[in-house]
């Protein structure tokens, strides 16, 4: 299982020439950064999501057919997994709030500064470092040799439901078993009839209403960390997407 750290990266702009600055910046951070898919909106930047499972995001705000904000708002459902940066140039506070709300990592103001832009990636990257050192040592105390695919299923099964609470990077996960992020979501899926992804969160939201139901002395804020929603906000939006009711209306019904 090879845990060497390539981290890709999809970067949407409408703007051309803008578009090709910042590639260019993030390619000049470090070698382990590596664009897979440039974007000119939101739609084309989801394919690219689907296409190249990426590690990160980097995205302005105001694009064409689908804007940052749609589009940061289907990652953190779909893809919770992938890191995301925002670089726009408008300052107004009310789009980084939204943009917080969607679990976004860094919020950078145009014309983008090198230096700004290099403290967010290496920030990220110790993150997804990280992650893969966990995910590693998880799995080679798990995994037998030769491992089928139907036991690669189960293995993942097992680290998501003992480390539902934890921020689990699945990109991460596929790296340790040398597998795409997208063919092991459909090798889940064969077994399971769910992707890892939508497992994960139905299992969160599952143990939420538990925690809603069995703990009225513990808070919102509480509960969205012991299932692994740290951001009360993000938690509370998420929970109302799934049952239709935020986590208070859902505790006094």
């Amino acid at each position: 299982m090879g845990n060497e750290l390539m981290i890709k990266v999809v970067v949407a702009e409408d703007e051309e020439l803008i578009l090709n600055h910042i590639i260019k910046k993030i390619q000049a951070v470090d070698s382990d950064f590596l664009i897979v898919g440039a974007a000119q909106n939101g739609k084309q930047a989801l394919e690219m999501v689907e296409e190249f499972s990426p590690d990160i995001i980097v995205t302005d705000i105001r694009m064409p057919v689908i804007d940052g904000l749609e589009l940061l708002k289907n990652v953190s459902l779909n893809y919770p997994y992938i890191k995301t940066i925002v670089v726009s140039g408008y300052s107004d506070f009310e789009y980084a709030k939204q943009a917080i709300q969607y679990g976004v990592r860094e919020y950078l103001l145009k014309p983008l500064e090198s230096e700004e832009l290099h403290k967010a990636l290496a920030k990220i990257k110790i993150s997804l470092e990280a992650e893969m050192n966990f995910l590693g040592h998880k799995i080679v105390k798990t995994a037998p040799g030769n491992t089928s695919p139907k036991e690669v299923a189960a293995i993942i099964l097992q680290f998501i439901r003992e480390n539902f609470a934890q921020e689990i990077n699945l990109n991460s996960l596929a790296k340790n078993f040398n597998f795409n992020a997208s063919y092991l979501s459909k090798l889940f899926k064969k077994y399971y009839a769910e992707t890892p992804v939508r497992y994960l969160l139905n299992l969160r939201i599952h143990e939420a209403k538990h925690l809603l139901r069995s703990q009225p002395e513990l808070g919102i804020k509480a509960i969205g960390e012991l299932v692994g929603y740290p951001d009360p906000f993000y938690f509370s939006r998420i929970f109302k997407h799934i049952t239709g009711k935020s986590p208070s209306e859902f505790r006094e019904q």
